[in-house]
């Protein structure tokens, strides 16, 4: 716990430093180098030889570094495929437990995982200025994650499930999702979102993106119970690794993402 704390203490500043002050490209940099490692992760959960693994990585960043340089910006269909991924592969993912491909599809579905989540940090904050709407949306995932395990820990009985990931329980996803709803509210009325909608509309969002984050994070303990480990590193002492403290969120902010540059 000690650990955990002292991470939390030096990561939450330096996150909050770069989210509101940063310069673009400082920003884009930053948000690159928390996907590659991620994907690094990812990739030895894939268990990918190293002669493969370098060059995915390499070639990972220069997009990256080219996207940026260039004004790039994903088309709608890549954001529809953001969508299907994440609304209809991913349960179908979890409901059949699919093994972790060491193959084309293995590598398509970390550049599935991980570009999305760049251009959606990038994208959502194109200035410093528009750092508090994007804040309120990771604000989201950690409330909804925090009041899932605490009314878990208390009430929960019923697991969602059991063979991914123990000790999420329906009692907890419920509670999350109230709380996150109730969140969202209270984030619409101080005008923290960025864009005009309802209270119901408000509420249908939040209910939407918290069982995304739930998904998200049992997506991340499948495959790491496929590969056989408990952390996807120890990079980050107390926490495991980078894909650990992202899997929710960046399955939030790449369909929150889509949304927006779809429908918005």
């Amino acid at each position: 716990m000690l650990q955990r704390i002292i991470t939390a203490l030096v990561l939450l500043p330096l996150m909050m430093g770069m989210l509101f002050y940063a310069p673009n490209s400082l920003w884009a940099f930053f948000c690159g180098l928390i996907s590659i490692i991620a994907l690094w992760e990812y990739s030895r959960l894939c268990k990918m030889p190293f002669n493969q693994k370098m060059p995915y990585l390499a070639g990972t960043a220069l997009f990256m570094l080219f996207a940026h340089l260039g004004g790039w910006q994903l088309p709608n269909l890549a954001w529809w495929m953001v969508l299907a991924f994440w609304l209809v592969v991913m349960p179908l993912w979890l409901n059949n437990k699919w093994a972790l491909p060491n193959d084309w599809k293995g590598l398509a579905v970390g550049w599935m995982l991980m570009l999305p989540f760049w251009f959606a940090l990038v994208g959502l904050r194109p200035e410093p200025e528009a750092a508090l709407p994007l804040l309120a949306v990771m604000g989201l995932v950690w409330v909804a994650d925090s009041f899932a395990y605490f009314i878990g820990r208390a009430y929960g009985k019923r697991k969602i499930a059991p063979a991914i990931s123990p000790g999420k329980s329906w009692e907890g996803a419920a509670g999350g999702i109230i709380c996150a709803i109730i969140y969202m509210l209270l984030v619409r009325n101080a005008g923290w979102l960025g864009f005009e909608t309802t209270w119901l509309g408000a509420a249908a969002i939040a209910a939407i993106l918290t069982i995304v984050s739930i998904c998200g994070d049992l997506l991340e303990s499948w495959l790491k119970r496929t590969s056989g480990v408990k952390d996807s590193s120890n990079l980050l002492p107390g926490h495991g690794g980078v894909f650990d403290r992202t899997d929710s969120l960046l399955a939030v902010l790449s369909v929150y993402a889509a949304i927006n540059f779809l429908f918005a």
